[in-house]
């Protein structure tokens, strides 16, 4: 899952602090990418306020893009533009993550239906058309339920690196924070102490700068002064309530479903990859070479290519 909080003092797990604040060298098509219009609007559901961006042409078949565990939209910025001649894009940031309002409860019910929600007010389903879910991580959990919930709304999904575990297999679910955020000095500590979780190196520095600036929020103090900190809720899996299992929705979906992953990643293992094949003999299947569970951040460009022969082949 995508999980991002301070910890460690491993140069590996805190990528970022060498550079003091500084931004990491890009190359042109990430300067190119990120720089691409976009529009930021938002939509309340079940009383939060729910943030998506948007890119390109709202009458081209759409795709719906969900962000893991603690992320956001902006994990997007540097993905949606290469997609942009085929496809109208739209990336939602989940409640409780990014510039999205934190509930005092959170289900999977609710997150499926923010994915609804946005599709809707974006456009995605304008004209009778059904846009493609794309999602990452725990957002794949989210796609499943959401594409199993409103079959009508949407005609597809990819699931990236989220891990379909069999009953017997150990399983580790993310860890339940009992402490509020940090609130560090200034923007520059705050941004050194970024990493990813679960752990794993990226040599991609700038997508992980990137992604680490917009995780941050600004906040008043006590005394009067300003602090920085991170934006998603830490008590998201305090306040959790599973109600389904994800096996069970993932044999039992209808619509067309693909699956991607890194071939490196420590979350969807070799065993839980063959598992899913058991399971749904149908799907497509496609593996990301030298990437781990972060796919598009540590290999963007060819997590690009091989999503647009997945989106071809799915409907």
């Amino acid at each position: 899952m995508a999980d991002l909080y301070a910890g460690g003092d491993n140069s590996e797990k805190l990528p970022l602090k060498c550079y003091r604040g500084k931004r990491p060298e890009a190359p042109d098509w990430f300067v190119e990418a990120v720089n691409t219009n976009y529009t930021t609007e938002s939509v309340y559901v079940d009383g939060a306020k729910i943030h998506y961006q948007t890119w390109g042409d709202r009458t081209k078949p759409g795709l719906l893009l969900v962000h893991g565990n603690g992320a956001h939209a902006h994990w997007y910025d540097f993905i949606a533009p290469a997609l942009l001649d085929t496809y109208y894009v739209v990336a939602i940031t989940l409640g409780g993550m990014g510039d999205s309002s934190q509930r005092p409860i959170y289900n999977i019910e609710t997150f499926s239906r923010e994915l609804l929600a946005v599709a809707l007010a974006s456009g995605l389903n304008e004209d009778g058309r059904k846009p493609i879910l794309v999602a990452h991580s725990f957002g794949g959990f989210v796609g499943l339920f959401a594409a199993a919930d409103y079959a009508d709304q949407f005609a597809g999904l990819v699931v990236v690196d989220s891990a379909i575990r069999r009953p017997d297999g150990p399983h580790e679910g993310p860890p339940e924070r009992s402490r509020p955020n940090r609130i560090y000095p200034s923007f520059e500590a705050a941004l050194a102490r970024f990493r990813l979780a679960p752990a794993q190196p990226c040599e991609n520095h700038f997508i992980v700068d990137y992604i680490g600036r917009h995780s941050l929020k600004e906040v008043d103090l006590d005394d009067g002064s300003k602090g920085w900190t991170w934006k998603f809720d830490p008590f998201i899996w305090r306040r959790f309530e599973f109600q389904r299992e994800f096996r069970d929705v993932f044999v039992e979906i209808t619509c067309p479903l693909a699956v991607m992953r890194g071939a490196d990643s420590v979350l969807v293992t070799d065993d839980s990859w063959a598992y899913m094949r058991e399971l749904r003999p149908d799907i497509l299947m496609s593996s990301v070479d030298n990437a781990q569970h972060h796919v598009m951040l540590d290999q963007p460009l060819d997590f690009v290519e091989k999503l647009k022969v997945l989106l071809r082949q799915l409907v």
